[in-house]
Formats: C-alpha cells, structure tokens, sequence
C-alpha cells in the first residue's frame, strides 16, 4: 500500500524531493508513437514551460528537471521561510495566477474594493490566504497543477478522456548534499541513459542543457534554482555547489554512456572532495538513484548499499 505523501515529505529533514511521474497508457507523453507513427515531441514544450511557469509562482525553486518520452522527473527545493514571508496581497497575487480565486480575495486586491469591504469580510480573506500559502510550498500541489493541464490538454488533442498520469507520483527525499548532486545529475542524464542525445549540451528538455548554454554567457538560468557554492551561508537562496564543478561532474559521468576509447573519470572530482564517497562508488549512486532506493536517498544508506554489494568499477 502507497504511503501517506505527508509521511515521505519532511521539510525538517530535508527541502529537497525528487519526483518522478508517469503515463499509463501507451500513448507517449513526448515522442514519436511507433504503433501510430504519430509525433508528441511539441508536447515537451508544453511540460516545460509550465514546469518553469510553475516555478516562478510557488515557493519552489526548481533544481533539475528532464522531460522524456513517457515520463518527467524534476528536483525540487521547497523554500518555505521565502513562503512564510510574503505578504496577503503577493500571496493572493500569486494564487490568482494559477485560479480564479474567490468574490472576496478578488476585491481585496482592488483597492478601491477593499476600501468598502468590512472587517468580517477582511478577517475572511485572510483566513483564505493561509490556504493559499501552504499550498503555495506544498509539493503535492505543485504536482497537481503540473499534470492536471497537460493531461488536459493531451486528452483533448487525443479526444479520449481518462487518466493520463498515474494516481500518484513517486517522491524521494533527499537527504544531504551528496544525495541532491547525484540525483540532480541522475535527473539531467536521462536523455544520454535513453540513448537520445551524446552529450549533456544535446540534452533536450532539461535543466543541464539551459544551464550549459547560459553558462558560455557566464549566467545562469533565471528560472532554476542558482548554483551559490559552499561559502554561502544561506543554502536556501541556491544550490550548495559551483556551477562550474556541476557541469565538470555530469559531462565525466556521462562518459559510461558514450564512452571515447581509453576515456576514464579522472584521479578526483571537485564536488567529490568534501565527500567520503570515491569516484567509483558515486559513479553507483547516480546509475542506481531509481533502482536501488525508495523514499529517501541518503550518504549513508548508499554507502550501506555498495558495502554490501562491494561493488566494483573495473
């Protein structure tokens, strides 16, 4: 039986989550349909654009993200202090973006109409408003109002009805540092596993693949989470590592995929340094962050895992 989504989302533990969702019937999310021959591939803009459209609104950055044939996976980072401090007019803004909102939170944000609106009416709204602000950190409805328009739209285009997604996505908590490097270089390697692209630069549809191509104007992405680098003391504005050693790290590990002749990982790995785990054992982590673990990924259940499998990398 699926666990309660609340028992695998722990903010106290951890803000970062890998989510993972799926299409149930063999029409293909994205792609080329080989028993139809029909193509989805515009699809991926609308996953894409919605994801990022998403990620300006709540307080969630987005890390990470590939878009594939018949499934998407994304890494989150749920800012809740951010949420917490945003007034009742920018929650209600935000909110209304993404719905319609009520008769009464849409006076509110007239001015003019709130002016007339009495202190029951006020006292209503923002009552409302601490609603919309969890909701607003809340993964599951992130999740939500990810997949509901796109299934939406890909009925319509389909003129069938029924689900498109599975009932639930999959969800694992990401426990340390280690762990959210090696799932978000997981995440953006996908298209290279699937054998659709050669390179993390030819990565269609993914986080790498826009942070490579701001990265030879020396910016980064506005709307994925920023790479901020160790020295930060505010890991909740960005990721904890350099951009630079990101890219390093995904372009040596996706070697195992297109490997040139005599190509190995180097003697040491920047992002590796700080870290127990050797090159070799992290090569595992990344291969096996769906095979090898559930609802949470962690440095120590990892190492757990190779010690009881010694594993080995020739």
């Amino acid at each position: 039986m699926p666990r309660p989504r609340k028992s695998l989302v722990s903010l106290s533990d951890t803000p970062y989550y890998h989510c993972i969702s799926r299409c149930v019937r063999r029409a293909f999310l994205c792609g080329r349909d080989k028993f139809s021959g029909r193509s989805y591939e515009h699809r991926r803009h609308w996953v894409e654009d919605r994801l990022l459209f998403l990620g300006s609104v709540f307080g969630i950055n987005i890390c990470a993200y590939a878009v594939m044939s018949n499934h998407t996976h994304v890494v989150l980072h749920v800012d809740k202090d951010r949420v917490q401090q945003w007034t009742t007019d920018e929650v209600l803004q935000r909110w209304h973006q993404l719905h319609k909102g009520t008769i009464l939170t849409n006076r509110y944000l007239n001015t003019a109409e709130r002016a007339t609106m009495s202190s029951a009416e006020i006292t209503s709204v923002e009552s409302t408003a601490a609603i919309y602000r969890q909701r607003l950190y809340d993964i599951s409805w992130f999740m939500r109002l990810l997949n509901e328009p796109i299934a939406r739209r890909a009925n319509k285009e389909d003129n069938c009805t029924g689900r498109f997604w599975e009932g639930r996505f999959k969800s694992q908590a990401l426990l340390g540092e280690t762990a959210l490097a090696a799932c978000m270089a997981y995440v953006d390697l996908n298209p290279m596993r699937a054998g659709l692209a050669k390179s993390p630069k030819q990565s269609s549809y993914t986080s790498i693949k826009k942070r490579i191509k701001a990265a030879k104007n020396q910016k980064q992405p506005r709307r994925l989470s920023p790479f901020i680098g160790q020295s930060s003391k505010r890991l909740s504005s960005g990721l904890p590592f350099l951009l630079k050693d990101y890219i390093q790290i995904v372009e040596l590990t996706s070697r195992q995929y297109y490997a040139t002749k005599g190509s190995r990982l180097p003697a040491s790995i920047s992002m590796l340094e700080n870290s127990t785990l050797a090159i070799e054992e992290w090569y595992w982590l990344v291969a096996n962050i769906e095979k090898k673990f559930s609802t949470h990924i962690s440095l120590g259940v990892a190492q757990k895992k190779l010690k009881q499998q010694k594993v080995t990398i020739a």
